[in-house]
């Protein structure tokens, strides 16, 4: 790991190999984008969805995610207290995981999950209230997973609005 000007620690490959936890929480490796890493872990959903939708039915892939979603909480904590950071930009697991969510409940066609990838990333940026306050309010793993849960949420609701309302 290496240091920036300020005594920060700036993640890289061998922090990531040093323990289960933050291999996770860094997405395999796709937190370390020098750009845009959130969207980087985002695309990295893409992949692993298609995989794991082939091989399960529709409930024990929520399952699955629920227990991501768990085992997140755990990876991130264990992160963000290494990196004196509580949500390190890096730590990508929540957009993995709150993105299959999403991917779940998107209709199988590259549009949809485009726009889907679109609308998740917009609410994951911008957050808009409540996504904003609980970013702000909830610290440690939980305060990191549960803010994508709640951009997962809206953005299943816009695409949901604009199946029943648009096409």
């Amino acid at each position: 790991m290496t240091t920036s000007t300020s005594d920060h620690f700036i993640p890289d490959k061998a922090f990531v190999r040093r323990h289960v936890a933050h291999f996770i929480a860094f997405g395999g490796g796709a937190g370390l984008s020098p750009a845009a890493p959130g969207t980087a872990g985002t695309l990295a959903a893409f992949p692993l969805f298609w995989v794991l939708d082939y091989f399960l039915d529709p409930v024990k892939l929520l399952l699955l995610i629920a227990g991501l979603f768990l085992i997140g909480i755990w990876a991130c904590n264990v992160t963000g207290k290494a990196l004196g950071d509580h949500d390190h930009g890096g730590m990508v697991w929540d957009e993995i995981v709150a993105f299959l969510l999403v991917l779940v409940f998107t209709p199988h066609s590259l549009i949809w999950q485009a726009f889907a990838f679109l609308l998740f990333r917009l609410f994951d940026i911008i957050k808009p209230p409540p996504i904003r306050y609980y970013d702000n309010k909830l610290r440690g793993g939980f305060g990191v997973m549960f803010d994508d849960l709640l951009a997962a949420f809206f953005t299943l609701l816009c695409l949901a609005a604009w199946k029943a309302f648009v096409i």
